[in-house]
């Protein structure tokens, strides 16, 4: 059996509004692997894990990282608080996402994703409204498309 994608709390709202935006090309190569294998495979394990996840693990290296920000971390526990979900659990990304259409709204991004220099596009509560609406996300747009 595949090993489990490791998601840090807030990771789990970000790829719901996942649109191939992200901090460099590698960064959004591997967002963009991890979010098309949980669209196209949502009986896919995920563990809810404390800091850096596999995300994280493509950050550039030549940014500030901010993966092991105090406010970060505040923002996975509320996170993963909301869902009612805890650090170490394994859950398929579709028993994840019925998590937040039961207990996230998309007015709540502005809250819980206050600091977050993503959530002024709207790509997250729009997320957030199409998984409570049991729509599909959309695939990430084609860079080389536009």
């Amino acid at each position: 059996m595949a090993l489990a994608i490791g998601l840090r709390g807030h990771h789990l709202l970000c790829l719901l509004g996942y649109r191939g935006m992200g901090y460099s090309a590698q960064f959004c190569e591997n967002m963009t692997a991890i979010y098309e294998t949980l669209r196209s495979q949502p009986e896919t394990l995920i563990r809810i894990v404390l800091g850096p996840d596999d995300l994280c693990a493509a950050y550039p290296k030549d940014q500030e990282s901010h993966c092991e920000g105090r406010t970060v971390y505040q923002r996975d526990a509320e996170i993963v608080e909301k869902l009612g979900l805890q650090v170490g659990m394994e859950r398929s990304w579709s028993s994840i996402c019925t998590q937040v259409a039961k207990h996230v709204a998309p007015s709540d991004i502005g809250h819980l994703c206050a600091t977050c220099r993503w959530q002024s596009y709207g790509v997250c509560a729009e997320g957030v409204r199409i998984i409570a609406e049991g729509g599909e996300l959309p695939a990430v747009p084609d860079k080389q498309a536009q």
